[in-house]
């Protein structure tokens, strides 16, 4: 149901040196030159590209509807929009969608910005990937990675999508309901609830229940679910998000002090804000606030205000602070006393504001594109520099490879606030989902701690799991529907009384089915013959309406109904039991009668003043309404 996130895949970190790539392979002659080697990795020289939504299981032309979860979940979008036949429905939140362009404008701005004419697209022989070092040749799908998107194909995929609010409630072809719910993990983050008027399925993706700068995620909307199928976890579960802060604020108070300038790649939006919220609370105490902090990005000023003006979508505390008015966050607070500077790109205006030593937020995370390479090379080639990654979307290790030799040091301080192991077994406790999917990952430990118990989920019944490209019948079906009736249709029921408390009525109606809605509705009238020479036959108009017969209710007892039998003349009689109920038999008068908790069925030979005498004692026994 989500649009998936696309995936980074170029200047791949090898294990192996160029000699061994097997030269006496012919065709690896050719495929040297898109392979460089650095400090014993390979690497793919070529203009970036990215990995697409798989397509494999499903033509994405027949999807009818896309529900996003948060805006890193829509980078991939242009892709399925523009070039798959798609032309169903976009539904996110408006910060989903305002952020998710600004990180699309952000990547593609990047990209245009340094074009490389050489493409590589020999190494992608699949006799060649094979003989290439990991993880070059366990990458997936290669043949189908593309170039970036524009921004016109952007503009495009972005028109497509319609914007909702939090527990608003989307008809889908009035088969089902979807409603987006916060999940408390970044501006318009969304958990979906997907149901028909008897069954709940509950999409739970990036979610936090840490107390930041969102809204908090709504849990109660949860509880009652069929199947919650849950995804996007935190990537690095023994890692605390506060304890990370601090060290990220230790680590660049030190680096400062010393002289240095420190670097953090990151995202123009999400954890930056809480960085800057930290540092604002930190500099003073630190007496670092004369040391200037630079956001560089094409979406810089954008991103700033946006988080701003998003007022109805973030927590309780920042809220009230727009009623006062205040800024919701204090990095206003940071522009306005010049201690916080953004530019778009490191020409112009920040060259000659620029001064040393600073701290400078920039992208992109992955070190291949963007302003982050020119100051991975101006700065890392000095101890007195530090580089600290706070995004844990990449391997920081694989990032660093291309940079080889570093001397500036390296600072892993991931900050994934999405929710770990014990707080999602928590959240499965409290809300109780009859049945729990996860990915196969979830529910078994990692392969490098598989002593590490704690580290799946923990629910009852155990979770059902999935591996890639595996389809799954999630464990309900549907067994009923509403059915609505007209107000002048009811006017018109007699209910009878047939057990204390329960009452029945019938009705006989015209059934009108119109997308997915069922309504009953009283019968035509039959047409009133008109005078004049040529009449209109009633069936013409008027859908023939049998007169109905009486409806019966009730159970036969045994014992009784044979003790009838005899008062009436039978004798003779025996009685079986079957699996489904009981089996009367008049040996005398050749017939059979068979009794069952939906049916009865009497059975003789050709003697139908006899089965109509017998049906009649078995009616004593039933209700008729």
């Amino acid at each position: 149901m989500q649009c998936a996130q696309i995936q980074i895949n170029h200047d791949y970190v090898g294990l192996r040196t160029r000699h061994d790539f097997h030269p006496q392979f012919p065709s690896f002659a050719t495929c040297s030159k898109e392979l460089k080697e650095c400090s014993g990795h390979v690497f793919v020289d070529s203009v970036p590209e990215f990995c697409l939504p798989e397509t494999e299981l499903i033509d994405l032309s027949t999807v009818d509807v896309i529900l996003i979860s948060n805006y890193h979940c829509m980078m991939a979008l242009p892709y399925i929009t523009e070039h798959t036949g798609f032309s169903g429905t976009v539904y996110a939140t408006e910060p989903t969608v305002q952020i998710g362009r600004l990180l699309m404008e952000e990547l593609v701005n990047f990209i245009e910005r340094v074009p490389k004419a050489q493409s590589a697209s020999l190494w992608k022989n699949k006799d060649i990937q094979r003989l290439l070092p990991s993880p070059l040749k366990d990458a997936v799908e290669v043949s189908t990675w593309r170039r970036c998107y524009t921004m016109q194909e952007v503009n495009s995929a972005l028109s497509k999508i319609q914007l909702v609010g939090y527990s608003q409630k989307i008809e889908l072809f009035g088969a089902v309901q979807v409603t987006p719910l916060s999940s408390g993990y970044a501006l318009g983050s969304s958990n979906w609830i997907i149901q028909s008027h008897y069954e709940k399925v509950s999409y739970v993706s990036g979610s936090s229940l840490l107390t930041t700068h969102p809204q908090p995620m709504d849990q109660a909307s949860l509880k009652n679910s069929d199947v919650l199928v849950l995804t996007g976890l935190t990537q690095i579960p023994t890692a605390n998000p506060d304890g990370m802060v601090g060290e990220f604020c230790s680590n660049l108070a030190l680096t400062v002090r010393n002289g240095g300038n420190v670097l953090v790649p990151c995202y123009p939006s999400g954890v930056i804000y809480d960085l800057l919220e930290c540092l604002y609370q930190y500099i003073d105490s630190a007496g670092l606030s004369s040391v200037p902090l630079y956001f560089i990005s094409p979406v810089a000023n954008s991103s700033l205000e946006f988080s701003q003006i998003f007022a109805e979508w973030l927590c309780h505390n920042k809220q009230s602070k727009v009623y006062l008015p205040e800024p919701p966050f204090p990095h206003a607070e940071l522009i306005q006393t010049n201690k916080l500077k953004h530019y778009p790109s490191i020409h112009g205006d920040f060259s000659n504001d620029f001064r040393q030593p600073c701290v400078v937020f920039t992208g992109h995370p992955s070190l291949r594109f963007g302003d982050v390479v020119h100051f991975m090379e101006l700065w890392g080639k000095s101890s007195l520099n530090t580089v600290i990654f706070t995004e844990p979307d990449f391997s920081y290790l694989e990032a660093l490879a291309p940079y080889q030799p570093l001397a500036m040091k390296c600072i892993y301080c991931p900050i994934d606030t999405r929710l770990n192991f014990i707080q999602v077994s928590k959240l499965l406790k409290e809300v109780q989902p009859l049945h729990v999917v996860c990915p196969e990952q979830y529910t078994q430990p990692p392969p490098a701690q598989s002593h590490r118990t704690d580290l799946v989920i923990d629910c009852q019944p155990p979770a059902t799991s999935y591996r890639r490209a595996e389809v799954l019948t999630l464990p309900f079906k549907r067994r009923y529907e509403r059915i609505e009736i007209m107000p002048e249709l009811a006017d018109s029921l007699v209910p009878m009384e047939i057990k204390p408390g329960i009452s029945l009525a019938t009705v006989s109606a015209v059934l009108h089915t119109k997308d997915n809605k069922h309504v009953l509705q009283p019968p035509p009238r039959p047409a009133q013959p008109t005078s004049g020479k040529k009449r209109k036959r009633v069936s013409d108009d008027v859908p023939d309406c049998k007169v109905l017969k009486p409806l019966l209710s009730g159970s036969i007892p045994v014992e009784q109904f044979v003790q009838t039998l005899e008062k009436h003349g039978f004798s003779d009689i025996k009685v079986e039991d079957t699996a489904k109920g009981h089996i009367v038999l008049l040996q005398e008068a050749e017939t059979l009668i068979q009794i069952e908790e939906d049916s009865t069925h009497i059975i003789c030979d050709n003697d139908e003043m006899l089965r109509v005498r017998l049906r009649d004692l078995v009616l004593k026994f039933l209700q008729k309404f």
